[in-house]
């Protein structure tokens, strides 16, 4: 153990460890298992996909929306596991010579990313194949990861530990209740659930890490790395959200009015804030690391950042956001 590595941390790393080779599988041994989707069920749950706010479509539309929602969710993980995959790797230099368990656990969380993106490359060629043509990608994975490897380690790490934490939200609040989702594609978050568990850990040990290295001044840029990063990814979920709002337009069973377009472009945007950005931000063990970790000053930066996508909140008044908890 090296002296940066505290023994909780030390034990933290081993139970990933021991967690890992627990848990792991393979994908078509035990996720596919020669199974495809089953499209007279929904894919991504209501509580996600908000498709019952839009009151007027069919249940056959909100069940072709939550599909097409299903697919960019998959997408959009393997799209962030790209750089997630290469930033694992690039913080497990800290530990190549020094605490092997660390550097293990990395490793292992390293290799279960680019297993993931795997997984979610096959799953769109299912969709691709059974799915009617005209679906889009907004972005390509290698741009975006060049983009957010361009950011302070600070800055790619808060963000990490956002996305891996909802990632265990969304599976125990929407997707494991719902009864009557595909069942491959619920089986596919379940999976993906197991090991992502112990990546939010990584995610959290490496971020406190970086965070005592780090002066205030330096602090406040890393600060203002995840806040771009948050908007670039906001820019991403309006293109996105764009692209899966007409190719749903246009494999709707239903034909819709002007007005009616409109509010299905603005409710896949809000879903998509919502899942992507407001429900992590949500998160309660996100509030308590990232807003430990920053001043006052730093907290309202943040809060004012996100201001605008507070909005996108299931229509449920119990749903409230205390940003800096």
């Amino acid at each position: 153990m090296t002296s940066s590595t505290t023994t909780h941390d030390a034990q933290r790393y081993a139970r990933c460890i021991n967690i890992s080779k627990r848990v792991r599988w393979e994908i078509e041994r035990d996720v596919i298992r020669g199974r495809r989707f089953d499209y007279s069920r929904a894919f991504l749950p209501a509580g996600l996909s908000l498709v019952d706010e839009l009151e007027f479509l069919s249940p056959t539309d909100r069940r072709r929306l939550s599909q097409v929602q299903g697919r960019t969710y998959a997408y959009l993980f393997s799209l962030v596991e790209r750089f997630i995959s290469a930033k694992v790797l690039d913080v497990s230099r800290e530990h190549w010579f020094g605490d092997q368990l660390a550097l293990e656990a990395l490793v292992r969380m390293g290799e279960e990313e680019i297993k993931h993106q795997e997984l979610f490359r096959q799953l769109e060629a299912q969709m691709t194949a059974d799915m009617p043509a005209g679906y889009r990608q907004a972005a390509d994975p290698n741009d975006v990861a060049r983009l957010v490897m361009g950011k302070s380690t600070w800055g790619v790490l808060a963000l990490t530990l956002h996305i891996e934490l909802f990632v265990q939200a969304h599976y125990r609040s929407s997707i494991e209740p719902q009864a009557d989702l595909s069942e491959l594609w619920k089986d596919v978050f379940l999976f993906h659930w197991k090991e992502e568990a112990q990546h939010a850990v990584l995610d959290e040990i490496e971020l406190t890490r970086e965070n005592a290295r780090l002066t205030p001044a330096q602090r406040d840029a890393a600060l203002g790395d995840f806040i771009e990063l948050v908007t670039a990814v906001d820019g991403l979920l309006q293109a996105q959200g764009g692209e899966d709002a007409r190719y749903f337009i246009s494999i709707a069973e239903s034909s819709f009015t002007p007005d009616q377009v409109e509010q299905i472009a603005q409710g896949v945007l809000k879903a998509y804030r919502w899942q992507y950005i407001v429900s992590g931000a949500m998160e309660p063990r996100f509030q308590k690391v990232f807003f430990g970790m920053l001043d006052t000053v730093q907290a309202e930066r943040v809060k004012a950042a996100l201001a605008p996508l507070t909005y996108a909140v299931p229509r449920r008044p119990e749903v409230h956001l205390p940003m800096a908890a």
